[in-house]
């Protein structure tokens, strides 16, 4: 008798609902995301405050305000870019603390011409040394700190002289300096309430609005900025950045440059113009920025660990940046060396996340890729003992942030393991059993 084969849509129909719920169970921790919420962060925004603080005989004069909700999210060099669409047939007449972009097309006014007709407007912030008749309290400042506030002055005309005539702007689109945020539309609110210098006098504004911006790392870029590698004193295994954790590298000539390129200067700079665009080491990873855990040293009642972060981007130096880390024992931080620290509480009760920044002066700046590019400490924990071990992977971290994108972290598995660890083990059975059972599985197929 010759034996009996199911046939191909047999056997698949057979194999498909539980293979493919078994490889989606097996594989889903092996997807990294870059989430759109943060949940080191859960409330940080950016509100932009609208105040309109005195009519005009076509228009009105408004004070528009930025606060920066981020805990460590800030805004870099040069400073942030702010857009809308006006709602009726506006023009903005003058500025003080920022400008727009373009001017627009107005020739249809004589004499005394606005300083913006378009209809769709982009505004930036004034850089630093701004004369100061052209600047008002909290301008000028070329990129913000995480929880900073900046400011400027628009005079607008073409619009409405009154509460109800008054049209908000649409469409606002803030950039800081890059893309990633999302702005929710304008609400007016109730009018905001000023302090007088001497406090002894309240005045208000005449109209206030509203609105939100988010940030996503996922909008931001398509891949991520940022990797983790870990070792130990325990294990002689240096755990690398997953292999293409910010994109491979491309056959494509200038998608990277290796370290010992001659003349890499000029490769870098090329002479005559100034290239912003990154322009990274050649590395397996191709992260511009690696963040390295090391487990350095073992005591009967703290442990230690050095931290070292490179810059592998040539084109690029970073002032003011932090790290923010997510470990259990961070509740139990006793010492850090050379980093400024602060305990950052997400949720009440867990104290496990911490935001590290350089010291002013010192190493709050870091420099491009090259003999110069890295900054490092080291962090000194007390131990507890009814959580403390070194076992399974325990004195890695959870996350870590740098400049508020979530970098890629290594696989668990690979983490460096204590000597004769049985979670390899555990491991190495739960693959010999996930082998066995689906070879069980295509067994009953043909039964």
């Amino acid at each position: 008798m010759e034996p009996h084969f199911p046939s191909f849509a047999g056997l698949l129909t057979k194999l498909c609902t539980p293979t493919i719920l078994l490889l989606v169970l097996l594989s889903s921790s092996t997807f990294t995301s870059t989430e759109a919420y943060d949940a080191l962060d859960p409330n940080g925004n950016i509100t932009i405050k609208w105040d309109i603080i005195s009519w005009t005989p076509d228009g009105y004069v408004a004070t528009v305000t930025m606060f920066n909700f981020q805990q460590y999210r800030h805004i870099q060099a040069p400073g942030w870019t702010l857009g809308w669409t006006w709602a009726k047939k506006e023009v903005i007449w003058s500025m003080v603390g920022s400008q727009t972009t373009e001017q627009g097309d107005c020739s249809k006014y004589k004499g005394n011409v606005p300083h913006c007709c378009k209809k769709t407007p982009t505004v930036v912030d004034l850089l630093p040394g701004t004369p100061y008749n052209q600047q008002i309290a909290n301008c000028c400042k070329g990129g913000d700190p995480a929880g900073a506030v900046s400011s400027f002055q628009v005079s607008v005309g073409a619009a409405g002289t009154t509460n109800k005539t008054v049209r908000v702007p649409k469409n606002f689109t803030l950039l800081a300096p890059g893309p990633g945020y999302t702005c929710s539309p304008a609400k007016v609110v109730r009018p905001t309430k000023f302090l007088t210098a001497d406090k002894r006098r309240v005045t208000q504004a005449l109209m206030t609005w509203n609105v939100t911006c988010t940030y996503s790392q996922f909008l931001a870029q398509k891949t991520p900025t940022c990797c983790v590698s870990l070792s130990s004193f325990y294990n002689d295994t240096i755990v690398g950045c997953p292999t293409c954790a910010c994109g491979c590298q491309n056959k494509t000539a200038g998608s990277c440059v290796n370290s010992k390129t001659p003349h890499l200067a000029s490769v870098v700079s090329p002479p005559g113009k100034t290239d912003l665009t990154p322009l990274v080491q050649c590395t397996s990873h191709m992260c511009p920025i690696r963040i390295h855990w090391h487990v350095k040293l073992n005591y009967k009642e703290y442990w230690r660990v050095k931290v070292t972060i490179t810059n592998f981007n040539y084109r690029m130096n970073y002032t003011q940046w932090n790290l923010v880390m997510q470990h259990p024992n961070f509740d139990n931080l006793t010492q850090i060396f050379s980093f400024n620290y602060k305990s950052l509480t997400p949720y009440d009760g867990f104290n496990d996340t911490a935001m590290l920044w350089g010291v002013k002066f010192y190493n709050d700046f870091l420099s491009q890729a090259g003999p110069l590019g890295n900054v490092q400490s080291e962090l000194l924990f007390r131990k507890d003992q009814s959580t403390f071990t070194f076992e399974k992977g325990w004195a890695f971290p959870r996350r870590i942030y740098f400049n508020g994108d979530n970098c890629v972290m290594p696989p668990p598995d690979a983490y460096p393991w204590l000597p004769n660890d049985g979670y390899q083990s555990t491991m190495s059975l739960l693959q010999a059993l996930t082998t066995a059972l689906l070879s069980f599985i295509v067994l009953l197929a043909y039964a």
